[in-house]
């Protein structure tokens, strides 16, 4: 199964995906007790697994639970580290969302907002995740200028925050094998959709 170098250094079809937090870091925990970084892996592991029989060469942050470095700054410079030595076509990191008011739900892609290839990314994810999910409330994809990943990264990337958990209906459907299945397949059509049409 494996690829030799020569064949990866043939394609530039490699793909990094972040499954955010792990480890003593949680991440959000939702209105049903989930924990974001475990919903995170299990999306993200899912999402290696399809790209993977489509020939795409996946690197992963973490596969396990486990905090990358002591310290959240520490962590998130380890993750960039990798997605800017790997020099992927494109890096995703996956996450779940959160706020103060259980109404709001939604999928919402974000993209630094310097980076034309991040935009046309998150854009193509946005759209595949509404036609896929058909979530209740249809979001945009939208531009950041603040979060760490985004700005430090040297290589086109987006952050997919998947759903709300402090929403009981999407902390629920979240918290199933067979949505999570169904959002991992819509964020691998989504970057295959970014792949195939020629960054």
């Amino acid at each position: 199964e494996m690829e030799t170098i020569g064949e990866a250094e043939k394609s530039d079809r490699i793909v990094v995906l972040d499954a955010g937090h792990g480890g003593t870091d949680s991440g959000k925990v939702g209105i049903n007790g989930v924990k974001e970084k475990d919903i995170n892996l299990t999306i993200t592991n899912s999402v290696k697994k399809i790209l993977e029989k489509e020939n795409i060469q996946v690197i992963m942050t973490r596969e396990t639970d486990e905090q990358l470095a002591q310290s959240k700054v520490e962590d998130l410079k380890y993750r960039v580290k990798i997605m800017n030595e790997v020099s992927p076509i494109l890096a995703v990191s996956i996450h779940q969302n959160s706020y103060h008011e259980e109404s709001v739900s939604g999928v919402q892609v974000f993209y630094y907002r310097d980076s034309a290839e991040g935009k046309r990314a998150a854009l193509l994810v946005q759209e595949q995740m509404i036609a896929t999910l058909q979530p209740a409330k249809e979001r945009e994809a939208k531009e950041n200028s603040t979060y760490y990943i985004l700005k430090k990264t040297t290589v086109p990337t987006i952050i997919v925050e998947c759903g709300f958990l402090s929403n009981r209906e999407e902390a629920d459907r979240l918290t199933s094998e067979d949505y999570q299945e169904r959002v991992a397949w819509a964020i691998h059509l989504g970057i295959m959709r970014y792949i195939n049409s020629g960054a």
